[in-house]
């Protein structure tokens, strides 16, 4: 392995195993990139509320600590939710990356205005949020769903493409999107369906934004130019006593 090769850790913020296929983020791996992925031990089996959001972010947070601890150069969280982001960033000095923020800045400067195409209603709200975190509410044209629960967007591909793709089609000629981002990174590995469907009705040229290769081509990017979150905006955390969570503060020290 080349001095230059980065290490980037991939945390799956779930505890259901055979979601994440590793080989689709080997795929991603070049001579400068290496990928590891981990699940986490304790926490939700998938994220559709912030309820379960907030119950993946302490192993979010661990999980990171560890990364660094094994000399990661980078840590993703693999949820559009992006949780525990935040948090990580304040105790990491490695930089932490979220596939809910690097989409829609992304988009934000790939189209004038884009929507986000993702699982089910419940979601809309903590998208919108995010969306309203990072700066890019006012670009945003709407949240459209596919009525399908993470759990399940294995069950049937085919019925899953085709409503992406129909969502898609109609976030464009409804909602006046000009980007489409995945809102889920349980798609990965779809945007070329959904592209192919745009250009089969007429809409070519509207960039389909997969979340988890946009953030690990972001990451590599930054690791690369020796960039990282600024600690004015993201300090450490004061060190005081707390009760529980023994082994993130284990590693806390």
């Amino acid at each position: 392995m080349s001095m230059t090769t980065k290490r980037i850790k991939v945390i799956t913020p779930i505890i259901t195993e055979g979601l994440r296929d590793l080989a689709d983020l080997r795929a991603l791996e070049h001579p400068g990139l290496r990928i590891a992925q981990t699940l986490l031990k304790e926490g939700p089996s998938s994220i559709e509320s912030a309820f379960e959001e907030m119950l993946a972010a302490p192993g979010v947070v661990a999980a990171a600590l560890q990364a660094q601890a094994e000399g990661f150069d980078a840590v993703i969280v693999d949820c559009f939710a992006d949780p525990g982001l935040q948090a990580a960033r304040e105790l990491l000095d490695i930089p932490v990356f979220g596939p809910g923020e690097c989409s829609m800045h992304a988009a934000a400067m790939l189209g004038l205005r884009f929507s986000i195409v993702t699982v089910l209603p419940a979601v809309v709200p903590m998208l919108t949020e995010l969306a309203q975190r990072y700066g890019v509410a006012d670009k945003l044209s709407s949240i459209r769903v596919i009525d399908i629960p993470v759990l399940a967007l294995h069950g049937d591909p085919q019925a899953l493409q085709k409503a992406m793709g129909e969502q898609a089609c109609k976030a464009v000629l409804e909602d006046g999107a000009d980007a489409i981002v995945l809102g889920c990174t349980g798609f990965l590995g779809c945007a070329n369906v959904v592209s192919a469907e745009l250009n089969r009705v007429g809409l070519n040229g509207v960039p389909v934004i997969d979340p988890i290769p946009v953030t690990v081509h972001m990451a590599t990017a930054l690791c690369q130019s020796g960039l990282s979150h600024s600690k004015r905006g993201w300090p450490k955390p004061a060190k005081k006593p707390m009760a529980g969570f023994a082994d993130l503060q284990a590693q806390l020290g």
